[in-house]
C-alpha cells in the first residue's frame, strides 16, 4: 500500500507471499493517479517518498531521482529508522483500518485477483 502524508491510500496491490516488498515499490509508484491541486495543472506524483531500509538501494534510488521524488530511505547500517517513525505511524494505523474488515483480516479468497477488489474497496471506504 502506497499512502499521502495523512496515511490516506493513494495505491494498493496484492503480491506473492514470497516477494520482496522492495520489488512492488515500482508498480505502485506508477499505479498513483493524478494528484488534485487547488490551482494549477494537477501533478501526476507526491514530491517526497518516505520508506524504510528494505527499499534502499542505488537502483531504487536512482529510478526515484529520475522520476523527480525525493527520497527519505533511511541507510542500512548508518541511520536508525527511528526518524521515519514519526511518519510511519500514519501508514500502519491505515494498514489497521483496512484490516479492521473483516474479509480482509482472515483471507478468505485463495486468488490475489479475488482478494484485490476486496483491498481496493476497503481502501475507498477509508478514504
Amino acid at each position: 500500500m502506497l499512502s499521502d502524508a495523512q496515511g490516506i491510500p493513494l495505491a494498493v496491490a496484492v503480491s506473492g507471499a514470497t516477494m520482496h516488498d522492495s520489488l512492488a515499490l515500482k508498480p505502485l509508484i506508477r499505479g498513483i493517479p493524478a494528484v488534485r491541486s487547488r490551482r494549477g495543472p494537477r501533478r501526476r506524483r507526491p514530491v517526497k517518498l518516505r520508506a524504510d531500509k528494505a527499499y534502499f538501494s542505488a537502483e531504487h534510488l536512482t529510478w526515484l531521482r529520475e522520476r523527480g521524488l525525493v527520497a527519505r530511505i533511511a541507510r542500512p547500517g548508518i541511520e536508525s529508522g527511528e526518524r521515519l517513525g514519526r511518519h510511519r505511524w500514519k501508514i500502519e494505523r491505515s494498514i489497521a483500518w483496512l484490516f479492521g474488515y473483516r474479509r480482509l483480516t482472515v483471507r478468505y479468497e485463495r486468488k490475489g485477483s479475488h482478494f484485490l477488489p476486496f483491498l481496493g474497496l476497503a481502501a475507498a471506504l477509508t478514504c
